[in-house]
């Protein structure tokens, strides 16, 4: 892996709090932000080529609206908290 030094500026306490952090659990702070910075750029499209996805994708009618969810739900179970989001 082509890899490149990188210099970031925290608060010492914060950057003291990442170091227990990462010891406790047995990694470095460089694999905690690796990690961290990768699942930056996959969580936009981590799902967009599942399979599921792909097959529901286009299922509803452009016009079904929350409001028409919340009515089913209403008439199935009776009154719900979804208004509560």
């Amino acid at each position: 892996m082509n890899e490149t030094k990188m210099t970031v500026r925290v608060p010492r306490p914060l950057l003291e709090s990442a170091k227990d952090y990462a010891s406790q659990h047995n990694t470095t702070l460089t694999r905690l932000v690796s990690n961290y910075l990768r699942h930056l750029t996959l969580e936009d499209h981590s799902l967009a080529d599942a399979p599921a996805v792909r097959r529901l994708s286009g299922a509803l009618s452009t016009e079904v609206a929350k409001a028409d969810y919340q009515a089913y739900l209403e008439g199935k179970y009776g009154a719900t908290n979804a208004d509560s989001d």
